[in-house]
């Protein structure tokens, strides 16, 4: 009897040394595969193309450092005793070619040996941490006058529109199906989606960002809603007060700049109407349109670079959300640097000798899923709105006049 006992035990321990040194042998296996598909990955990237990688990453080797280096406290797992974690790096270069790409978590489980469960465990904490540590320095509004004061000069240097603090637009970000969320993140060309509602500066970086709102929304909408207006409407944002137009005596408050779905306010200007408009409302609606490009760039950009935004993303609104902002953070950051890795010659919009648009390269893409949101009909203005838009009307069609307008309305 004791015989077999022990043979028993004995047996029991083998099998448990032979499972032991299988499962061993399976995560060194594992180690290996990952190990093999991000070393052929980074080899190659480093030895022949440190400037671009070769397209499979916008931006270069010492510019992926700079942001390893930031985020890597906030994304680096420990080892444990029964597997190896993966390593800071890997996690940032997956989730950078995700939204660089666009690529499916399967077509990823091929390049990086990672389980599709765990590649969006990933993108959504490194996504985190890439907001976490780069939210403070590069997705800041403005809070000071000198901060306001710089963007404006940037707009009247650049696109000569005065009194200019930044461009308003939103787009819609297609989204899967939530679950049990009837219709709220249907848009209006039936697909889900989730909105993007940004302020861009001259320079094509974002100074704000809201994602979240459900897809129904439209553009007036989500503005009204968001907390860019209750700061507007409690003067929270120290902007300038009314200052002269250059060249006269006429007073102007700073504003920004909307197009037609967008409110009426005396801090937004919007078109006039396109109907019965006459020669002074035209030169106002092309000199609008022109200093909007920059809303329009910095979302050609983004999704040009950052493609995982023209896709329909198969995450969570959460998770989707987290995306979206890690995007423009490091959009912000690489615009902040001036990369020429990640804005090539040719990628922004341009103007050539007489003036006539020259359409960037990202523009042969557009914006894929990234749909304007949805016009509102006509509201009421207010009188001081009404009133500060013909100001500017009047400017543009007196001291404020360029000699190429009236060959464009």
């Amino acid at each position: 009897m004791a015989d077999e006992e022990a043979l028993a035990i004995a047996c029991a321990l083998l099998l448990t040394e032979k499972k032991r040194h299988k499962k061993k042998r399976r995560w060194l296996k594992d180690r290996r595969q990952r190990e093999h598909g991000l070393d052929l990955l980074h080899k190659d990237m480093e030895a022949f193309d440190r400037q671009g990688f070769k397209g499979l990453l916008p931006m270069n080797v010492e510019e992926l450092e700079f942001l390893l280096n930031k985020v890597a406290p906030l994304i680096t797992k420990r080892d444990t005793n029964m597997r190896l974690s993966i390593s800071a790096k890997e996690r940032l270069v997956l989730t950078l070619r995700f939204l660089a790409t666009g690529e499916s978590f399967t077509s990823l489980n091929f390049q990086f040996r990672v389980g599709n469960s765990t590649i969006s465990m990933i993108v959504s904490e490194t996504c985190e941490a890439i907001y976490q540590a780069f939210s403070e320095d590069y997705l800041k509004t403005p809070n000071t006058e000198e901060e306001w004061l710089d963007i404006s000069q940037d707009f009247q240097r650049k696109w000569q529109f005065p009194h200019c603090l930044g461009a308003l637009d939103g787009k819609h970000i297609n989204i899967q199906p939530p679950a049990h969320s009837g219709s709220i993140f249907r848009n209006y060309k039936g697909r889900f989606s989730v909105l993007m509602l940004a302020v861009v500066d001259a320079k094509y970086r974002f100074l704000y960002v809201n994602v979240g709102a459900q897809g129904r929304a439209s553009d007036a909408g989500v503005f009204a809603e968001s907390d860019f207006k209750q700061a507007l409407d409690r003067h929270l944002l120290s902007i300038p007060a009314a200052k002269p137009l250059p060249g006269l005596d006429i007073q102007a408050p700073f504003v920004f700049l909307g197009d037609s779905s967008c409110p009426l306010r005396a801090d937004l200007m919007k078109p006039y109407y396109v109907r019965q408009m006459d020669n002074q409302q035209r030169v106002f609606n092309y000199r609008l349109s022109r200093a909007r490009r920059v809303v329009e760039n910095g979302f050609g950009i983004l999704a040009n670079r950052w493609r995982v935004l023209l896709t329909t993303i198969m995450l969570n609104a959460v998770k989707v959300q987290k995306v979206a902002l890690a995007c423009v953070c490091l959009h912000n950051y690489l615009r902040e640097i001036q990369s020429d890795t990640y804005t090539p010659e040719g990628l922004i919009d341009s103007e050539d000798a007489e003036h006539r648009l020259v359409e960037g390269n990202w523009r042969l893409d557009g914006l894929g899923a990234m749909l304007p949101l949805q016009p509102d009909r006509p509201c009421n203005s207010s009188k001081a709105a009404k009133e500060i838009r013909d100001r500017l009307k009047s400017y543009f069609t007196s001291a404020g006049a360029v000699p190429w307008q009236n060959n464009f309305i």
